[in-house]
């Protein structure tokens, strides 16, 4: 199961629970998943510990917390009636999809990610085709290609040389 599908299930199961996701990804990309799923902040691992503090606390009294930009982000989009700025091509991929998306980078192939998620082999071709055609990619070598740029490029931006040999 994924993180942004345990939010979900521990939010339907248990709605009193508040949760918090600590992360190395991308805030611009999950904050607002994260949300979405039921967590009642999304703070990076790179904080420093006061405001990982400050924010359990805030989360304890009932407020929900996203950093100022991700924040104002947000604001943004409810003013100006946009869901998110897409300031990662990513962003218009739904979860699952994102989701296949990061296994194909780490070189699964198909019928592996269609085991780990318990899907057939067939929903995950059609998730497949879908992100080639969101991302407006030709084939499968251009999928291949940029997820294993994008995950490479999470590896890094978390100070983690990349696992793929």
């Amino acid at each position: 199961m994924s993180g942004l599908d345990l939010l979900k299930h521990i939010a339907a199961l248990t709605p009193d629970v508040k949760t918090l996701v600590i992360s190395r990804h991308d805030e611009t990309l999950y904050a607002e998943r994260a949300i979405r799923a039921g967590s009642r902040g999304y703070v990076m691992k790179t904080e420093a510990a006061e405001t990982l503090v400050s924010t359990i606390r805030r989360i304890e009294s009932g407020a929900i917390y996203v950093s100022p930009e991700i924040n104002e982000r947000l604001l943004q989009g409810i003013a100006t009636g946009q869901h998110s700025f897409n300031h990662s091509p990513l962003e218009v991929l739904s979860d699952r999809e994102l989701e296949v998306f990061e296994m194909t980078g780490r070189g699964l192939g198909t019928r592996e990610i269609a085991e780990r998620l318990n899907l057939s082999i067939k929903t995950i071709e059609s998730y497949r085709a879908r992100i080639k055609n969101k991302l407006n990619l030709a084939n499968a070598a251009e999928l291949m290609q940029h997820a294993v740029q994008w995950v490479e490029s999470e590896s890094i931006g978390d100070g983690v040389k990349s696992q793929r040999s």
